[in-house]
């Protein structure tokens, strides 16, 4: 408080004042833009996806610190959590079973465009992710195969983190939060470089406690970085950015486990005055994670480039087109029990793009598009969709959709050895086949009054080649991959946004998770058939935003999650709270509390992770 007050007295002109809390109102929230669901510009009402936006507002007045935190505001996502160290994100099921050694790994995560999946084994490391809350813009969430413009491993999902830009995050900010289970601390620093450019850096630091005395499980990170936007002309925009951080996680009676990592992203946009864009991206990304004691490491180097291409074709047709390549070169030492042969390895992926949306009618717009993929491990990978959507007036959107989309074999597929002393347990399948689905998809986006809107899409989900165990041919060791496993899934994501008065606004979610799998004829039925997922069959979510006054909001967030089937999970039911008051135009001082209705309760099985506790916090900002 003391830093923040002598920062806010020693200010010798006006700055930006903090951020406005006030929501979105219903009609301008439809027509924020998006580009997750065509690689283009176009509005959220017209978008033919099951496409949620996490907005600026929603991160800034939820309170949460980190990003899984700030992806359960999404109702089509489901995030479990356990301790510190246990993260579960998933869409539309198949969240993996840890016991099966099956993770989470059918969903693609960009920030920035930046993939953050590993290609070691499709997951995500959810710990060496990390973004200050202020300088996120949106969140676009895609529930739903995106592989046509996106590639493999966006099979059920696809989360787009974006940014803001520079010039929008001007002067300095600060943030203290010190909690029962929780410290958090950022400084960020924007400014303008002359002519059209600006530019922002950052630091932060993040420590989360053990979640019980004596446990050892606590986790702390660090990580600074930079974002530079220059609007050369008024066609022209260039962005760089880059972050480095490092961090730990205590792992009990074992050693801790160091992780680190940077990037540098540059992407250049041309415009003309037909409409058309042309971008040019490339990045560098370097990760690492080391256990101590000589546990045992891996490092990763990416290397990726594309480029894209959008234009209309006389007055019907709104082309994008484009291509990339990705190398990722890795090295994987000494970790007990685990190996990869060979160690190294250099990982390609190409791909080349185009779809093109056809205005079919005024109301009738169809998208038909395609990506070819080549890999590593793999041949040539067609990835096709095809999307129709009808709007007969400007408040009602009807889509449907069919698409196919795979996950591509890993190193953990193809190359991984597993031994318990001198006993080989388990190898991988070389020639081990992608993950399949075929998805069908219908949906509807309404806007039922200028105070509520509704979106409801329903799926079915079609899978084959999942991944199995089983034992090894004419004996028992060593198991073996498999692609042992098929079925579908069904159910919806539906949720609304309803204005109930100017200072009072409510958002239900509710989603629904039928699957359906089996073993095919020739697997062995080693395991059950939950080793593809452990996933609860209903969630329901009920986010409430008031504002008190000029200066005072209140927000809650109610979940209920239905029990996870084998290992069985119960049900529960849980709440979060924030309370902020803006006691200056550039300061707000928050009480938010997370998990309160239970000193602890459980979302991973007990074989996987420990209950979450109960957290609150005192957060502090200002804005110079």
């Amino acid at each position: 408080m003391a830093a923040c007050l002598a920062f806010l007295s020693m200010s010798p002109v006006q700055a930006q004042s903090i951020e406005e809390l006030r929501d979105m109102p219903i009609s301008a929230l439809s027509k924020l833009d998006v580009t997750s669901v065509t690689r283009s510009t176009a509005s959220l009402a017209d978008a033919p996806a099951s496409i949620y936006v996490i907005t600026h507002d929603d991160i800034v007045r939820s309170g949460t610190l980190t990003l899984p935190g700030i992806l359960r505001l999404a109702p089509n996502l489901h995030v479990m959590r356990g301790g510190p160290n246990d993260t579960v994100v998933a869409a539309r099921g198949l969240s993996g079973n840890e016991g099966a050694q099956n993770f989470s790994n059918k969903l693609l995560v960009l920030i920035d465009g930046r993939s953050v999946y590993s290609p070691l084994y499709s997951g995500v490391y959810w710990d060496m992710q990390d973004i200050l809350p202020e300088d996120v813009e949106r969140i676009e969430v895609i529930s739903g195969p995106g592989a046509t413009l996106w590639g493999s491993n966006a099979v059920n999902g696809v989360i787009n983190i974006i940014t803001r830009d520079a010039g929008a995050s001007q002067g300095l900010y600060g943030t203290g939060v010190v909690g029962n289970r929780t410290y958090d601390l950022g400084l960020r620093y924007g400014g303008h470089a002359g002519g059209n450019a600006s530019y922002r850096l950052f630091v932060k630091r993040h420590e989360n406690f053990e979640s019980a005395s004596g446990l050892d499980d606590g986790n702390r990170r660090t990580q600074g970085g930079f974002r530079f936007d220059w609007n050369a002309t008024p066609a022209d925009a260039l962005m760089v950015q880059g972050d480095g951080y490092y961090g730990s996680r205590s792992q009990g009676n074992a050693a801790d486990e160091n992780f680190h990592g940077y990037d540098l992203l540059a992407r250049w946009r041309h415009g003309t005055a037909s409409g058309a864009t042309l971008q040019l991206q490339a990045y560098y990304d370097h990760t690492a994670r080391r256990i101590e004691n000589d546990g045992g490491r891996f490092a990763l180097d990416t290397f990726d480039v594309e480029g894209q291409h959008s234009f209309t074709l006389g007055e019907a047709h709104n082309i994008v087109w484009g291509g990339g390549a990705r190398i990722s070169r890795y090295v994987i030492e000494n970790i007990p029990g685990l190996d990869f042969v060979p160690g190294r390895r250099d990982l390609f992926v190409g791909n080349l793009f185009a779809q093109d949306s056809i205005a079919i009618t005024p109301s009738l717009t169809g998208t038909i598009g395609a990506k070819l993929e080549q890999r590593s491990y793999k041949d040539l990978t067609f990835l096709p969709s095809v999307r129709l959507s009808w709007k007969p007036d400007p408040t009602t959107l009807i889509w449907g959709a069919v698409s196919r989309a795979v996950r591509s074999p890993t190193p953990f597929d193809e190359d991984v050895v597993e031994t318990i002393g001198q006993t080989v347990i388990l190898t991988a399948l070389s020639g081990f086949r992608s993950e399949k689905l075929t998805a069908y998809e219908l949906g509807t986006r309404l806007v039922v009054s200028p105070r509520a809107s509704l979106s409801v899409s329903t799926f079915y989900n079609v899978y084959d080649d999942l991944r199995s165990v089983e034992p090894a041919p004419g004996g028992f060791l060593p198991l073996r991959w498999g692609n042992g496993i098929e079925g579908h899934s069904y159910g919806l994501d539906a949720w609304a946004d309803i204005r109930v008065a100017d200072w009072w606004r409510l958002k239900p979610g509710y989603s629904l998770l039928i699957q359906k799998f089996h073993f095919k004829p020739d697997a062995v039925p080693l395991l059950g058939v939950s080793q593809v997922g452990n996933d609860p069959k209903h969630r329901a979510t009920l986010r409430s935003s008031m504002d008190i006054g000029p200066e005072v909001n209140v927000d809650f967030d109610l979940r209920y999650v239905s029990a996870l089937p084998d290992p069985h999970v119960p049900a529960y039911v849980e709440l979060g709270a924030r309370l902020g008051w803006q006691f200056d135009d550039r300061a707000e001082l928050s009480v938010s509390g997370f998990n309160l209705l239970h000193s602890r309760h459980q979302e991973l099985p007990v074989s996987q992770a420990t209950p979450l506790g109960r957290s609150v916090f005192v957060a502090l900002k200002c804005t110079i």
